[in-house]
């Protein structure tokens, strides 16, 4: 395919995902069945054009002075692509494929931008305007750069399974794709965003990925999985373990040592479970499925650690997830809360004398985050806050109250909230 055509593929995707409100991942399904004659790199294209203007609706509208999703895709080829002005006329304007030739108005909003200093923090954040009151509690002033940098392609994270290999040997065997370590965790190594414009290696081609060595994790995800401390010895409950990526870095922290149980309210999210944990050498893991009567009986009050990756809006994962962030309305956020204050209330009553509960949350809401333990602190008597690390390269990202926040802007990772929970002895 030629970039009209790419061009024109984005668009029609993107029309997708308005009109018919289907999320990226099914319109992108669909247009690649009807479009049999593109190639991986036509795919990766049409892909990253449309996750990229998602990622950056409003600004790139606001820079055009435009809010057509053709003006964002046009913006996007030229500000964040940084195409030429004459390469995106051309791709727009070639027959019978573009999507029609540009407008005078089109050509001098990308010659001439207008400028994002003045668009309002929601703006300049690529954020919904309800969520500025939340954006501006958790960031204050700094709000529009954290929505910014939300806004971003993200890095491909790797997290070494010390039950098979080490970081050493793990990075030698990723040379080919680029992996570097990452400072703030040992068993942390990251590749770049991937370029659309180019076919870049997968991960899973990598022989020593069937073996185990090494699972795709963000490092926001690895270090909440640290938060839990120290687990060598100790019964773990991972209490919403969804498809198992947190379980298995519990697991690989505990060098098949104690006892993990995984359980989800959701049975198909542990289906895969299974599987990856066998791939990952785990040898102590039991997966508690809710199809069963009674699945967690006999764990009450047994717990070291109760781990608790809790449902909410996924606003920190909006760098990987787009189109999430214009789909989450306030009445679903609701929703949220009371799963959330559901689940530690569950939670609580797995956790033995002098143990611990982990509240993780992949969202930068303070609702979600600091109001959820607050409100289950003022119910539920016998457990205190405690710091959510001690670890030196990590304390710089704590707040005043202990918790972890972690984001793109500050530390490189997906958005996350961590708190630790003891319960009295």
């Amino acid at each position: 395919m030629r970039d009209a055509g790419r061009l024109a593929a984005a668009i029609e995707v993107l029309t997708q995902i308005e009109e018919r409100h289907r999320p990226v991942r099914m319109a992108l399904k669909n247009w690649g069945e009807s479009a049999r004659y593109a190639g991986s790199k036509d795919r990766a294209f049409v892909s990253g054009l449309v996750l990229d203007v998602l990622r950056r609706r409003r600004s790139l509208g606001w820079r055009m002075g435009d809010e057509s999703l053709r003006a964002a895709a046009l913006g996007a080829l030229k500000f964040a692509w940084d195409w030429p002005l004459e390469r995106v006329a051309e791709a727009a304007g070639e027959e019978p494929h573009g999507p029609g030739a540009l407008s005078e108005a089109e050509r001098a909003a990308l010659h001439t931008p207008r400028d994002l200093a003045d668009a309002p923090p929601p703006v300049r954040g690529d954020y919904p305007d309800w969520l500025d009151a939340a954006f501006a509690r958790a960031f204050g002033e700094g709000r529009a750069q954290e929505g910014a940098a939300l806004s971003e392609r993200a890095p491909v994270d790797l997290r070494v399974n010390l039950l098979k290999s080490d970081p050493a040997r793990t990075l030698k065997a990723l040379a080919s794709l680029a992996a570097e370590p990452v400072d703030l965790l040992a068993t942390a190594l990251r590749m770049p965003a991937l370029d659309p414009m180019t076919r870049s290696g997968a991960v899973e081609t990598i022989p020593q990925f069937s073996k185990g060595w090494f699972e795709v994790q963000d490092l926001g995800s690895q270090i909440a999985a640290n938060a839990a401390g120290e687990v060598k010895g100790k019964q773990v409950l991972d209490l919403c373990a969804g498809g198992g990526g947190k379980t298995l870095a519990l697991a690989g922290a505990m060098g098949n040592t104690g006892q993990i149980y995984a359980y989800d309210s959701d049975a198909r999210r542990l289906a895969d479970t299974i599987r990856r944990g066998d791939r990952a050498g785990v040898r102590n893991l039991q997966i508690r499925s809710p199809v069963n009567p009674e699945p967690l009986k006999g764990l009450e009050g047994k717990m070291d650690v109760v781990f608790i990756d809790a449902p909410c809006s996924g606003t920190g994962s909006w760098r990987r997830h787009p189109d999430t962030k214009w789909r989450l309305t306030p009445e679903t956020l609701e929703r949220r809360l009371a799963d959330q204050d559901a689940v530690l209330d569950a939670g609580a009553g797995f956790v033995k004398s002098g143990g611990r509960m982990v509240y993780v949350t992949c969202s930068v809401l303070p609702e979600e985050d600091e109001d959820r333990v607050s409100a289950f602190l003022a119910r539920t008597p016998g457990f205190a806050l405690a710091s959510a690390t001690a670890d030196p390269k990590l304390t710089r990202y704590l707040t005043a109250d202990g918790f972890l926040r972690l984001t793109p802007h500050t530390s490189g990772t997906d958005g996350f909230f961590i708190a630790v929970l003891e319960k009295a002895k």
